[in-house]
């Protein structure tokens, strides 16, 4: 199929498409960087992460996170912008992401730039632009807030490394779970082709940061780390094959983060699942919860889940549920356990397990205490005891503790009745009206990229 540039199409027309046409990567990470602002530079990057806003369903809508183009070589049947599909294409140019980045930061509307993009070409071609849109962002417009930028599977290693040179966070899109579910849906596309950077950032990351030990002024090299993302209820993969596929990641790549993705019929085909109550939300929801557990809690893939037991209660979050497997762990005297058993009780996060070990040095804790200490008591009051006794007469049965923790029923970060699946647009602002005006003149010329 013949790749259209477009041509006559203003700025801000591509914007609109190229915004939502990026709604569905749902990689987009706060910086986890330091860089302090220079002398004739614009910008910094903060290691406590950008502010943030978030739509409904928790994904992250605060950078100005665009594709570079819609167009694309491949035919992946789960994509909006599948070579086959029959959608506006737009491309922007080097120069365009540029402006638009350095206006939309002006403006504050933003903190830093995510950029993806579709295959135009080859993707040594299409990560090349990229590179010369970071690049000259750094270098010509001396932008130093916060850049992540996707790599592109295939593309020649040289480009991949110049890119994380001057980007802040890098990802690959592992796209599925499984390297079966890659060939049957993203028959164009391959497991060692995805695999290969991930693993040339992860070495680029490591020298890096040997260098820098050594030479103060070394180059530093995708600084904010790498993460991935995979489509979740496209193919048949359980859950407790998600988990263990995440977990080598963590293990093999140094990976930052493991984003899920819940599937979206947006392309009619048949080997894709029909899905008549919607996105897989809820099941999204409940991988990322157990996705902590194996970042921050100490837990294994093994422990949550089985081949004999290979999905998660929807009813329930992960940590209860593994509690309510094991109550012979249970209850936990909390002014004696020490933290890594702290963290397995429901109700227990991590910086309230902290908070518990430093409090209980100099006095001995009891109920009040822990809720102020910041424990979710209504969860965690069925498994722990404080000097010996629990809040109330419980009964430490599975049955009984399931009742009472279904009747306070979990908060989930979505509405599940009647949710859409939408990134909130950019011209969603009272003050679109400047976005509007902003690029004037030339921007509405003909561009076409020459090979």
């Amino acid at each position: 199929m013949e790749i259209r540039i477009t041509e006559n199409m203003s700025v801000m027309d591509k914007l609109g498409i190229l915004s939502d046409a990026a709604k569905y990567d749902v990689a987009c990470t706060s910086s986890g960087v330091d860089r302090q602002g220079t002398k004739g530079g614009i910008g910094n990057a903060v290691a406590g992460g950008i502010c943030h806003s978030f739509s409904a369903d928790g994904r992250c809508i605060s950078l100005l996170k665009i594709l570079f183009t819609n167009e694309c070589i491949y035919d992946c049947k789960y994509c909006l912008n599948r070579r086959s599909s029959d959608v506006p294409r737009a491309s922007f140019t080097p120069e365009e992401v540029c402006e638009l980045t350095m206006e939309f930061y002006r403006r504050n509307y933003i903190e830093g730039l995510f950029l993806s993009s579709g295959i135009l070409y080859s993707p040594d071609y299409t990560m090349e632009l990229i590179y010369q849109t970071i690049y000259r962002l750094r270098t010509y417009y001396h932008f130093n807030g916060y850049i992540h930028v996707k790599a592109i599977p295939g593309a020649d290693s040289s480009l991949i490394y110049k890119t994380g040179l001057v980007a802040d966070r890098m990802s690959v899109n592992l796209e599925l779970p499984t390297a079966e579910g890659l060939k049957l849906l993203a028959p164009n596309k391959q497991r060692r082709n995805i695999l290969g950077p991930m693993r040339l950032i992860q070495d680029g990351i490591k020298t890096s940061k040997n260098e820098l030990m050594v030479y103060k002024k070394a180059e530093k090299f995708v600084p904010a780390g790498q993460s991935t993302q995979m489509i979740i209820g496209a193919t048949g993969e359980s859950d407790y094959q998600i988990m263990s596929v995440s977990e080598n990641l963590y293990q093999k790549f140094d990976l930052k983060r493991v984003f899920y993705s819940a599937f979206v019929h947006v392309n009619d085909d048949k080997d894709l699942p029909a899905l008549p109550g919607g996105p897989p939300l809820l099941r999204e929801h409940r991988l990322y919860q157990a996705d902590w557990l194996l970042r921050f809690y100490g837990f294994k893939a093994e422990e949550l889940l089985s081949e004999s037991r290979p999905n998660f209660n929807i009813l329930l979050d992960p940590k209860c549920d593994w509690a309510l497997r094991h109550l012979e762990l249970f209850p936990v005297e909390v002014n004696r356990a020490d933290y890594s058993t702290l963290l397995r009780v429901p109700g227990i996060g991590v910086k309230s397990a902290q908070r518990i070990i430093t409090a209980r040095r100099n006095t001995k804790l009891g109920f009040e205490q822990l809720k102020k200490l910041g424990v979710v008591l209504k969860r965690a009051l069925y498994f722990i005891t404080c000097s010996g006794r629990m809040q109330y007469p419980v009964k430490i049965e599975e049955d009984y503790i399931t009742r009472n923790l279904l009747y306070h029923k979990e908060k989930l970060p979505f509405d599940l009745n009647g949710i859409k699946y939408q990134q909130l647009s950019l011209f969603d602002d009272t003050q679109s009206g400047l976005m509007a005006g902003m690029i004037q003149g030339g921007q509405n010329g003909q561009y076409r990229i020459n090979m």
